[in-house]
């Protein structure tokens, strides 16, 4: 692989089979968490109290059959169901809810217990701008195949127009955040109901999402700039994407620090703050709690890999057109 041409052909296959992979992990579960105990038994709950997380949310992960429904809805009525009903606690599920089992909301009944506030107060601005994310990096990737500046240049402006178009339409002109606002505020009310502060976390969320929307503006105005006046800051289009894997990881441990220790005092468990695990097994009261990766994190990983081994390349390429 001496030759320029199939040193340039290794590097766009690499680049294009990376991007193909970054779409195909975007739609698929990144990572899985289950809490297993002693009240819920693996008969009726195979994979415990299990959720997925996604780029774009956290989903249910608890798979039921028509021989398992009926015996978990038994069991967290015999738990949960007679005593929270008397209490009218909120989020707490009825016998109709209970029949298709929703883990996402098991968890979140679970979590109410030590004072963890629900998972959808987490990632707020990460799980709606997560699309205009990956389409940033795409162009960016394919940005890096071309091997003319005023190729990657005409490939950036182009593309990074397109994803700002589509972001302020869809978020502002379409008015799909005041939407995931109203989600947002809904899901967390059912287990926490302090209208002034869900106010107060909306509106952060909003703002927050404004910034986060002209940060990335910025970011493409910025790599178009580099690329332009800076021959090494091609390289920078394959490395940002490569590191994907390392930012979920990093964003979703970070989450986890801040669910372990901002615990609220409604617990009626007092346990003290501790971070969750991140990757292997723990323990939390009377549950045991697992957290993997799932195959969608393998297809991002084999993802990042290609595109750093194309950014290898064209360094090597790089530096043979211009020795020191």
């Amino acid at each position: 692989m001496n030759s320029p041409k199939k040193q340039m052909m290794a590097v766009r296959v690499l680049t294009l089979i990376a991007l193909v992979l970054m779409v195909v992990a975007y739609f698929s579960p990144i990572w899985w968490v289950s809490l297993t105990a002693p009240n819920y038994p693996k008969d009726a709950f195979p994979d415990g109290i299990r959720i997925h997380f996604h780029f774009n949310g956290v989903f249910n992960g608890c798979k039921t059959t028509p021989s398992t429904t009926g015996r978990q809805a038994e069991i967290i009525q015999a738990d949960l169901g007679d005593d929270l009903a008397a209490r009218d606690e909120p989020g707490m599920a009825s016998k109709d809810q209970m029949v298709g089992l929703d883990c996402v909301h098991e968890m979140n009944t679970i979590n109410h217990y030590v004072g963890m506030y629900p998972i959808a107060t987490g990632a707020p601005v990460e799980v709606p701008m997560s699309k205009f994310i990956i389409g940033m990096f795409a162009v960016m990737m394919l940005a890096f195949m071309a091997t003319q500046r005023k190729q990657q240049l005409l490939i950036m402006s182009v593309g990074f127009t397109a994803v700002s178009a589509w972001m302020v339409t869809d978020l502002f002109v379409m008015g799909h955040l005041n939407t995931f606002a109203e989600h947002y505020y809904k899901e967390a009310s059912t287990f926490f109901n302090q209208p002034e502060v869900l106010d107060r976390w909306v509106a952060n969320l909003k703002t927050a999402s404004v910034a986060t929307t002209g940060g990335l503006i910025a970011a493409m105005l910025i790599l178009i700039a580099g690329v332009w006046k800076i021959r090494p800051f091609v390289l920078l289009l394959a490395l940002v994407p490569a590191l994907l894997p390392v930012f979920f990881v990093l964003d979703y441990a970070g989450w986890l620090w801040f669910f372990g220790h901002n615990l609220h005092p409604w617990g009626a468990f007092t346990v003290k703050p501790f971070m969750p695990t991140v990757f292997g097994e723990g323990k939390v009261a009377q549950f045991s709690t697992y957290s993997y990766p799932y195959y969608g994190y393998a297809i991002l990983l084999i993802s990042g890999i290609a595109m750093a081994l194309a950014m290898l390349i064209r360094r090597k390429m790089m530096r043979e057109q211009n020795p020191l």
